[in-house]
Protein backbone atom coordinates (compact mmCIF):
# COMPACT_ATOMS: atom_id res chain seq x y z
CA UNK A 1 0.00 0.00 0.00
CA UNK A 2 1.35 3.43 -0.95
CA UNK A 3 -0.49 5.95 1.24
CA UNK A 4 0.78 9.07 2.98
CA UNK A 5 -0.93 11.40 5.45
CA UNK A 6 0.80 14.65 6.37
CA UNK A 7 -0.21 17.64 8.48
CA UNK A 8 1.91 20.75 8.41
CA UNK A 9 2.48 24.27 7.16
CA UNK A 10 2.95 25.35 3.56
CA UNK A 11 6.29 26.83 2.49
CA UNK A 12 6.57 28.05 -1.09
CA UNK A 13 3.77 27.62 -3.65
CA UNK A 14 4.21 27.39 -7.46
CA UNK A 15 1.37 27.21 -9.94
CA UNK A 16 1.85 26.26 -13.58
CA UNK A 17 -0.66 26.03 -16.38
CA UNK A 18 -0.36 23.67 -19.35
CA UNK A 19 -3.33 24.30 -21.62
CA UNK A 20 -6.47 23.79 -19.53
CA UNK A 21 -4.65 21.89 -16.78
CA UNK A 22 -3.31 23.78 -13.77
CA UNK A 23 -0.75 22.12 -11.50
CA UNK A 24 0.03 23.35 -8.00
CA UNK A 25 3.29 22.40 -6.33
CA UNK A 26 4.15 23.39 -2.78
CA UNK A 27 6.54 22.50 -0.01
CA UNK A 28 5.14 21.31 3.30
CA UNK A 29 6.92 21.45 6.66
CA UNK A 30 6.08 18.75 9.21
CA UNK A 31 7.45 18.44 12.74
CA UNK A 32 8.49 15.44 14.81
CA UNK A 33 8.84 16.15 18.52
CA UNK A 34 10.71 14.09 21.09
CA UNK A 35 12.73 14.55 24.27
CA UNK A 36 16.53 14.46 24.26
CA UNK A 37 18.44 12.42 26.83
CA UNK A 38 18.67 15.49 29.07
CA UNK A 39 14.85 15.87 28.96
CA UNK A 40 14.75 18.96 26.76
CA UNK A 41 12.25 18.94 23.89
CA UNK A 42 13.65 18.55 20.37
CA UNK A 43 11.70 19.49 17.24
CA UNK A 44 12.82 17.99 13.91
CA UNK A 45 11.33 19.67 10.86
CA UNK A 46 11.08 17.74 7.56
CA UNK A 47 10.18 19.29 4.21
CA UNK A 48 8.04 17.46 1.65
CA UNK A 49 7.31 18.31 -2.00
CA UNK A 50 3.59 18.11 -2.82
CA UNK A 51 1.94 18.16 -6.27
CA UNK A 52 -1.83 18.61 -6.72
CA UNK A 53 -4.42 19.15 -9.43
CA UNK A 54 -7.97 20.52 -9.11
CA UNK A 55 -10.60 17.86 -8.57
CA UNK A 56 -12.46 15.76 -6.08
CA UNK A 57 -11.31 16.14 -2.44
CA UNK A 58 -9.44 19.33 -3.31
CA UNK A 59 -10.13 22.85 -2.12
CA UNK A 60 -9.67 25.79 -4.47
CA UNK A 61 -5.90 25.39 -4.91
CA UNK A 62 -5.56 29.14 -5.51
CA UNK A 63 -6.35 29.60 -1.80
CA UNK A 64 -3.15 27.80 -0.74
CA UNK A 65 -0.60 30.25 0.61
CA UNK A 66 2.66 30.30 2.57
CA UNK A 67 2.25 29.56 6.28
CA UNK A 68 -1.20 27.99 5.90
CA UNK A 69 -1.90 24.77 7.78
CA UNK A 70 -3.05 21.82 5.65
CA UNK A 71 -3.76 18.11 5.95
CA UNK A 72 -2.65 16.19 2.84
CA UNK A 73 -3.40 12.61 1.82
CA UNK A 74 -1.77 11.01 -1.19
CA UNK A 75 0.95 8.67 -2.37
CA UNK A 76 4.74 8.78 -2.74
CA UNK A 77 6.13 9.08 -6.26
CA UNK A 78 9.84 8.82 -7.11
CA UNK A 79 11.65 9.92 -10.24
CA UNK A 80 15.24 9.78 -11.49
CA UNK A 81 16.92 12.86 -12.93
CA UNK A 82 20.39 14.05 -13.85
CA UNK A 83 21.66 16.98 -11.78
CA UNK A 84 23.57 19.92 -13.24
CA UNK A 85 26.86 18.29 -12.17
CA UNK A 86 26.01 15.14 -14.18
CA UNK A 87 25.20 12.86 -11.25
CA UNK A 88 22.02 10.80 -11.24
CA UNK A 89 19.65 11.58 -8.40
CA UNK A 90 16.31 10.30 -7.19
CA UNK A 91 13.61 12.78 -6.17
CA UNK A 92 10.50 12.09 -4.14
CA UNK A 93 7.21 13.94 -4.09
CA UNK A 94 3.77 13.39 -2.65
CA UNK A 95 1.00 13.21 -5.26
CA UNK A 96 -2.00 14.61 -3.37
CA UNK A 97 -5.36 12.88 -3.60
CA UNK A 98 -6.95 15.10 -0.96
CA UNK A 99 -6.14 18.38 0.78
CA UNK A 100 -7.95 19.95 3.72
CA UNK A 101 -7.19 23.48 4.83
CA UNK A 102 -6.81 23.70 8.61
CA UNK A 103 -8.61 26.69 10.11
CA UNK A 104 -6.54 29.82 10.53
CA UNK A 105 -3.20 30.93 9.15
CA UNK A 106 -1.39 30.41 12.47
CA UNK A 107 1.63 28.11 12.20
CA UNK A 108 1.06 24.75 13.86
CA UNK A 109 3.08 24.38 17.02
CA UNK A 110 4.11 21.01 18.28
CA UNK A 111 3.97 20.06 21.92
CA UNK A 112 6.26 17.47 23.38
CA UNK A 113 4.18 15.00 25.37
CA UNK A 114 6.70 12.20 25.27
Amino acid sequence: MNRVELRGNIGSVRRTKNGETETTRFSLATNYVYRAKDGSPVIETSWHNIVAWPGKNMPDLNLLDKGMGVYVTGRINSSKYTAADGTEKIGFEIVASGISIIDGNEPMTAQCNV
